[in-house]
Parts: C-alpha cells; structure tokens; sequence
C-alpha cells in the first residue's frame, strides 16, 4: 500500500536558513484563528483592535509557555542537550502548556481592560478548534505524534489516504496517525461548537464544552501515542492534564449554571 516518498519537513530555504513546514502551519492555523475569531468578536459588539491587542501578549507567551511545558515534562533529555532547549523550528511544545499560558493572558488582560472573561474565551473557542486542527498538521510534516506500529490488517482495511500512511511510515515501519484522529476529533468538536452556541448555552459554557471535548479526546489518543510526555512512571501528563481538565471544567459548569445561576447566554450582547 505505502509506496509514495515522505514529504520533506523543510518547505524551502533561504541561504542556510531552513523554513520548515512545522512554522508555517503552526502560523497558517494562528492565522485563520484570528479571521474567524476576529469576525466573531465584532460582531459581539467588541472592539475591532481587542484580538489583536490580546494576541501581541497571548500568541509569543503561549509559545514560549507551550515549550517551556514540553522542556520540563523532557528535561532528562534537555538537560543533555541545553543547546537545543531554544530550537522550537525543530518541534516540541506541548498544546498544554500553550492553553495555560493563553488562559493566564487572556484572564490578566481581560480583566484589566474591564472586558468579560468568559465572553472572550466563549467566542475564541472555535478559533482555539480551528488551531489545533491546522496545526497537528505540522506534526504530520514532522512525522511526530503518532502511535503505536499498524498491523497488516490496518494497512489492508483502512481508508486514510495513501499519502498520509507514507508519511507515518519511519525507517520502514507505519504508525498510527494519531495527529489525524485528533483533528478530526477536533473538527467534530468544532461543528458541535457552532451548533451549540446558536442554542441557549449560558455564558461560559462554549468554552466549558470546548475544554471537555477537546479533554475526552486527547486522555484517549494520548494513550495511542509513542511520544508521550510522562510525570513519573507509567502516567502520561497529557492524560493527567486532560483528566483535570475535565473535572475542573464540570465543576465550574455545575457552579456558574446552578450556584451562580448564569442568565446571560451566548447570544447576548
């Protein structure tokens, strides 16, 4: 089945600087975050320069804190290697880590610029979907992320396109895609996430929902996967993350809709 040539990791270079794949998706998927997520504040009634303001702080924290998750979780390697700690062009941040320090930001700046929290992170919670659906993509390109050897069977019964197994084929030995399960994941969640806010979630609850989905989903594939970043022993910190999320985001879901009892829905201005 697998017989095309893997796809190079570096797009095209300019002297001796290589430009690889990895950034410009990682960039494409920011990029098209932003449009969808910028339209949407508008038309919520934010101010047009609000996102861009936001993301000058969110987007080079959330790198930095996406790296700096990935550097901790390996540092028996890194602290070996302290040189290729800043090679971020090369892989290795952790969705996590980004999330957290896209969270912190966005609460600091929110709350100093007098703007709803919950209402920001409700609207940028499809842009957060369209993100992490793009940039797994550089995974791929990166032949990263991905689970364990495919059997015979697999290779035999599946319907992922040719193209993708060959690039998930490494010193002659196919693996599981799993960065392709969890876009599609993502991308389910994403069509959910449209349907849902046109109903009568209350406020906070997009970004609730988006937390849970996105949770259920990585505990489970990051259990497929071969890269995993482990806290001690046998347990995966993806899974220990995404089970805390879980519980953390029912938990306030309960809280802001039967405690609090949150009238103001997504669709209110």
């Amino acid at each position: 089945m697998v017989s095309l040539l893997s796809i190079n990791p570096v797009a095209f270079s300019l002297g001796a600087l290589e430009i690889r794949w990895y950034g410009i998706i990682i960039a494409l998927g920011i990029v098209l975050a932003f449009v969808v997520v910028q339209k949407e504040m508008v038309k919520r009634g934010m101010h047009s320069d609000f996102l861009t303001d936001l993301l000058v702080w969110a987007v080079p924290i959330s790198i930095i804190s996406a790296r700096i998750y990935y550097v901790i979780f390996s540092w028996d390697y890194y602290k070996e290697h302290p040189g290729q700690i800043i090679q971020i062009w090369e892989g290795g941040i952790a969705i996590h880590g980004a999330l957290i320090g896209a969270f912190v930001t966005t609460y600091i700046y929110t709350k100093r610029h007098g703007v709803s929290f919950w209402k920001t992170v409700d609207i940028a919670a499809a842009g957060l979907l369209i993100g992490q659906i793009i940039g797994r993509w550089g995974n791929f390109m990166n032949q990263e992320a991905h689970g364990g050897p495919v059997s015979e069977k697999f290779l035999e019964t599946t319907i992922i396109p040719n193209w993708i197994m060959t690039q998930m084929t490494i010193d002659g030995v196919t693996y599981h895609p799993t960065f392709l399960y969890e876009s599609l994941w993502n991308i389910i969640g994403l069509i959910i996430i449209i349907i849902l806010r046109r109903g009568k979630l209350k406020r906070g609850e997009t970004f609730l929902f988006y937390l849970i989905w996105y949770s259920v989903g990585r505990f489970f594939i990051e259990g497929m996967r071969t890269d995993s970043l482990y806290v001690v022993g046998e347990l995966r910190a993806a899974q220990l993350v995404s089970f805390a999320t879980i519980v953390f985001a029912i938990i306030v879901f309960i809280v802001r809709r039967y405690i609090k009892k949150i009238e103001i829905t997504y669709q209110d201005i």
